[in-house]
Formats: C-alpha cells, sequence, structure tokens
C-alpha cells in the first residue's frame, strides 16, 4: 500500500486513535478466519470419535493450516459465489486437498459464524475484565491515598454537606465493581450454538449419525468442550439468541455509564481547579488559547461512552426483529455494533486507567472552596453548641439567620470573602472564644463516616479483586 492509499479511504478511528491493539487483535480477520478453522477442526475431530469415516490424516491436515490461510483464494472466490463461508470451504480445501471432502460436513454457514462470534465475545469480554480490574485497582490506591482530605460535597451541584476526596473515589469503584459483576456474569452465561443446521433441528446430523439422537447431542458436548465452552444453549433456530448480543451490550453500555460519570465529575472539579488530569510536557489544550489546559482524555471519556450507550440499541432492535428461525438483516450489523462497541470500552478504560493513575489533587483548592461554604454549613453545630453553654435556642436561631442572610449577601453582590464567623465572633450573644470557634469549623467534624465507609469499602474490593486471575491488561492513550 502506497502513502497515498493509505490516506485516501476511510479508516474507523476506533482503530487509528482509540482502541488497544490487543483489543483490535481480538476483533482481527486473523483471529475471525483461524478460529473458523479451528472450529471445522474440532467438528471434524469430534465426528471421528463418533464413528464417521474420517481419517486422522485428514484432520492434521486440516490442524497443519490453521493459521497460513490463503486470503487471496478466499477472496477471489467470494466475488465469484458471494458467500464468504464457501469460499473460505474451498480456500481451506485447495490446502487441504485429502480433508476436502469433510469439510464442514453437515454444518451450516453459523456454525463457524455464530461460534466465531460467541468465542471473540468471551474473550473480548475477558479483556475488558482484566482493565476492569486494573482500573478498580488504581481507584482503590486512590480511594485509600485521599479517604480523610475533607472537600466540599454537593447535591444538585449546589454546596452540601462534607465528603472526602477518597469518599467520592469510593462511589465511582462502587459503579464499576457493578459492572464488574455484570461482565462476570455474562462470560459465565456464554454458550456455544453448537452443531444446529439450518433450523436448528440438527436434522443434517441425525442424518449423518443414522438417528442416534445420543450422538448428536454428544457431538455438541465435544464441540463446546475443544472450544473452553460448557455447553450449548438448549435451543436455538439457525442462529444463537440474538438476545445473547443484547446482555452482551448491557454490560458495556453500564461500563460506558460509569466511566461517564466519573469523567464528568473529573471535568466538573478540573473547573474548580481542584484536579488536573495527566498533561503531558508538550501538550497543547488550545490552538488560540496558550494557557488551556483543557480535561482532554475526560471529554473523551464522556464522548466515547455516548457512543457505547447509544449503540445498545443496535442488537435490542436486531434481537427484536429476527423473524422465525433467522434472517440476515442481523449480519452487516453485527458486523458493525459489536466489534466497536468492545473497542470504545477498551478505549474508555484506558483513559479511565491513565486518568486516575496521573489524577493531580490539589488540596489547598479542596481546602479553599471548603472554608467558602464552611461557615454555612457549621451554623448548626455553631447553634447546638451555645445552647448547651446556656444560650437561648430561638434568639441564636434569629441571629444566625440575620448574619448569614447579611454575609451571602455581601459576598454575592460586593464579591467579598464570607465573613459570617467573623460576625458571629463579633457577636455577644454566641459568647464564643477564638479557640472554641476554631474548634467547631474543623472539617473533619462534617464528614461523617467517610473515612470508615472508604476504608472498609476498599478493603472489600481489594478482597474481591485478589481472586481474579487474570493478565494485568496493558494500555495506552494514544493520541
Amino acid at each position: 500500500m502506497s502513502l497515498h492509499d493509505k490516506y485516501s479511504s476511510y479508516v474507523s478511528p476506533l482503530s487509528e486513535r482509540y482502541a488497544s491493539r490487543e483489543m483490535q487483535r481480538l476483533f482481527s480477520q486473523d483471529i475471525k478466519f483461524s478460529t473458523w478453522r479451528k472450529l471445522w477442526v474440532a467438528l471434524a475431530e469430534s465426528e471421528k470419535e463418533l464413528g464417521l469415516d474420517i481419517t486422522q490424516e485428514q484432520i492434521d491436515e486440516l490442524k497443519a493450516h490453521i493459521y497460513d490461510i490463503n486470503y487471496d483464494v478466499a477472496e477471489a472466490r467470494e466475488r465469484e459465489v458471494r458467500h464468504d463461508v464457501m469460499a473460505h470451504i474451498y480456500a481451506y480445501g485447495v490446502q487441504c486437498p485429502k480433508a476436502k471432502p469433510i469439510i464442514h460436513l453437515g454444518a451450516t454457514s453459523c456454525f463457524v459464524g455464530d461460534n466465531t462470534d460467541i468465542i471473540i465475545m468471551r474473550d473480548a469480554l475477558n479483556r475488558v475484565r482484566a482493565l476492569l480490574v486494573s482500573v478498580m485497582r488504581s481507584l482503590c490506591d486512590f480511594a485509600e491515598k485521599y479517604k480523610g482530605l475533607p472537600t466540599l460535597a454537593f447535591t444538585h451541584f449546589q454546596p452540601a454537606q462534607p465528603t472526602t476526596v477518597g469518599k467520592r473515589a469510593a462511589l465511582w469503584l462502587q459503579d464499576l465493581a457493578f459492572d464488574l459483576e455484570e461482565a462476570d456474569r455474562a462470560v459465565k452465561s456464554l454458550k456455544l450454538l453448537g452443531c444446529r443446521g439450518a433450523t436448528g433441528t440438527a436434522a443434517s446430523f441425525r442424518e449423518l449419525f443414522g438417528g442416534d439422537i445420543e450422538k448428536v447431542c454428544e457431538l455438541d458436548r465435544k464441540i463446546a468442550e475443544k472450544m473452553g465452552f460448557d455447553g450449548v444453549y438448549d435451543v436455538s433456530g439457525q442462529t444463537y439468541p440474538r438476545k445473547v448480543d443484547y446482555m452482551v451490550m448491557t454490560v458495556l453500555s453500564g461500563i460506558a455509564q460509569s466511566a461517564y460519570k466519573f469523567s464528568s465529575d473529573i471535568r466538573l472539579l478540573s473547573h474548580l481547579k481542584e484536579v488536573d488530569e495527566p498533561f503531558e510536557e508538550k501538550q497543547v489544550g488550545s490552538s488560540a488559547m496558550a494557557y488551556k489546559r483543557n480535561p482532554m482524555r475526560s471529554e473523551r471519556i464522556a464522548s466515547l461512552s455516548r457512543y457505547v450507550i447509544v449503540n445498545a440499541l443496535n442488537p435490542a432492535m436486531t434481537a427484536s426483529s429476527q423473524w422465525f428461525e433467522r434472517t440476515l438483516d442481523d449480519s452487516a450489523n453485527k458486523r458493525i455494533s459489536i466489534p466497536e462497541a468492545f473497542l470504545a470500552v477498551d478505549a474508555i478504560l484506558g483513559l479511565y486507567k491513565s486518568v486516575i493513575s496521573g489524577l493531580t489533587v490539589y488540596p489547598k483548592m479542596i481546602e479553599r472552596h471548603l472554608n467558602e461554604e464552611l461557615p454555612f454549613i457549621a451554623t448548626e453545630n455553631i447553634l447546638m453548641y451555645c445552647v448547651k453553654k446556656g444560650g437561648d435556642r430561638q434568639m441564636l436561631h434569629e441571629a444566625i439567620r440575620e448574619h448569614a442572610v447579611a454575609a451571602g449577601r455581601a459576598a454575592k453582590a460586593e464579591g467579598t470573602p464570607n465573613d459570617l464567623i467573623a460576625r458571629i465572633a463579633a457577636d455577644s450573644r454566641f459568647g464564643l472564644t477564638e479557640s472554641e470557634l476554631s474548634e467547631l469549623l474543623d472539617p473533619e467534624k462534617y464528614t461523617g463516616f467517610a473515612r470508615e465507609q472508604t476504608e472498609e469499602y476498599v478493603k472489600k474490593i481489594r478482597a474481591k479483586l485478589s481472586e481474579y486471575d487474570l493478565p494485568e491488561a496493558e494500555t495506552e492513550v494514544r493520541v
């Protein structure tokens, strides 16, 4: 391919800019078609084991050519027959002349197409699970580090009772814990289509095995075992139930929802100047405003997450619109919607990991914002403390109201600092010393059990994550 050819046709941004090499490999043509060949080997082996006239020499020949796929032959044949499976059967037969007569024996196209889709989705889900575990471990580290750092909490993005930075991270962590549970469930629930023939009745295999239903069922079991599955779906049409795709997509959509929420929080905190996501030495924030330091990674998480959430409609519509035992209006849609959802979630989790692992926290800015609101938040404690000292609750409540209204008006109208505490300190009705007020304004008095909740939850999640025997998921931010 010339340099001109490389840039003269459309290439998916998911491949060029976002998704990891590993996730792209899982949805590559090499993986797809070598899996087809592995399934043809498993079919031939199982049929031989159950008594059909297939030789070991034929099987050995098939095994010898699983990976050296003659794409040129397959592509030329597909242009003639307009059928991808038949084209690859032909190409495999060219390389395996002795085995040619028994390739795909008794099967229909969905034997390789649908079973391969399930296998790839399982492997891609395992990649997603490994990414989730990796991100969650980083979140545990972050939450533990900042478990006791008081910060202003918000409801409706209006100042509310304080929490801690670590406790807020525990909320992000819990969302991903839900997602990991769903991903685990999805992987465990996946089954193969097996060998069901043209309409799911296994009629062709009944003929091959002379009406022996036990052998037909055993054929399914053997193939499933060879491909690493516990079994096949109890009943099917020509295809596996298309609701399976929707169930898998709901897992990916759930992850996107969690990541979107996280990225929105980071973007808001960046605006408040309380955190910065990683920003490289020569990174440019704006082509016009050289001082800009935009939360680009978090914005990309939000953008890709929105795509995945919307994309979840595709398998829902496909599952609902299938006619009887099968139609082909699922095929073109599945080829796009399923791989792209996985590629996008792969990119999302890679970005999530890079943001939380490299997040810079600014305690002084956090303290400043908290102190701006703490006088208002502390008024109830001040009231209770003064009443315990013998003050009149109703009179003190009115005094606090008057001072709070005046301080709030001055801050908004004149831009002056919040001087509510100074007003209270100067009011003899309260009779408070400077040390008493300082004690009453200790931010940790207002964070409840945020520290303890974070400690307990992180401990629980670390124990859960220790059960996962998954390879460390490598990630990269490519652009």
